[in-house]
């Protein structure tokens, strides 16, 4: 039913330009950080930090970095059976889309894993890589479908996601959160979890390894170290998080020198 045809991490490249072409392929883009430019039939369009974008088969599309300066971007593309995945509305409609998730910081991951993992040339992986794409398509499309959240939630997740931001390194406690916005712990996490995808603490913790990331390549701390800095002081829990969220250990993190994106 989906057929990959290549994943791709454009990390700040300088030069970044994709000639005006009618493509044979749909793309799905996670805007990292910086601007990237589309021109899209006959309009102009640019992805933000966060946003989402859906270029489905048949468009004529240009692209290239905004005035502004490079960007990061994950790419996928693919090709799909239209008449098995009919019931899969933006696939169907073959429609331009931007967007912003709610699960944003979870469908990162999931690129990220995706273009890890993607090895063309073996058929396991390949066939592995393709239920990542699947469940994307999946969290897209449910994503879509939900109602809009009301603004004073959006609020409140974000006052909550500011906090945790400016206090990752300690041991936030839910009624912490709370008390922050006014409303019962119960409350707190279940706005949090509408909004962004996830609970409080999942965000605590992608704070927290996103840093981890940058120490482990960026300073001579040990992994030990690191752990208590970041307030994990049980190393072997440190170890567990780390290859939770990076999809290794610390250790192979650093012999990769290949940088992650959690931010």
């Amino acid at each position: 039913m989906l057929m990959i045809q290549a994943v791709h991490f454009d990390d700040s490249i300088p030069s970044w330009r994709t000639q005006t072409a009618v493509i044979d392929y749909n793309v799905l883009v996670l805007v990292v950080s910086g601007r990237v430019r589309y021109r899209i039939g006959e309009h102009d369009h640019v992805g933000e930090p966060g946003d989402l974008l859906f270029i489905p088969r048949g468009t004529r599309r240009a692209g290239d970095n905004d005035p502004s300066g490079p960007h990061r971007k994950y790419t996928i593309l693919f090709n799909e059976d239209a008449d098995r995945l009919s019931f899969i509305p933006f696939l169907r409609d073959r429609r331009w889309l931007r967007f912003q998730p709610r699960k944003m910081a979870y469908l990162r991951q999931r690129f990220a894993r995706l273009h890890e993992e993607w090895r063309p040339d073996d058929p396991l992986q390949a066939f592995a890589c393709l239920g990542v794409l699947q469940e994307l398509i999946g969290l897209i499309a449910a994503d879509l479908g939900r109602p809009e959240v009301p603004p004073i939630r959006t609020r409140y997740a974000d006052a909550m996601q500011r906090y945790l931001r400016d206090h990752y390194r300690e041991s936030v406690a839910t009624r912490e959160l709370a008390r922050l916005i006014g409303r019962t712990p119960n409350y707190a996490i279940a706005v949090f979890r509408e909004v962004t995808g996830q609970t409080p603490i999942a965000y605590l913790h992608q704070l927290r390894i996103a840093e981890a990331c940058r120490l482990l390549l960026d300073s001579d701390m040990t992994i030990a170290s690191i752990s208590d800095y970041l307030g994990y002081y049980d190393t072997s829990y440190f170890f567990r998080v780390f290859k939770k969220h990076a999809s290794m250990t610390p250790s192979d993190y650093a012999a990769s020198g290949r940088r992650l994106s959690f931010d």
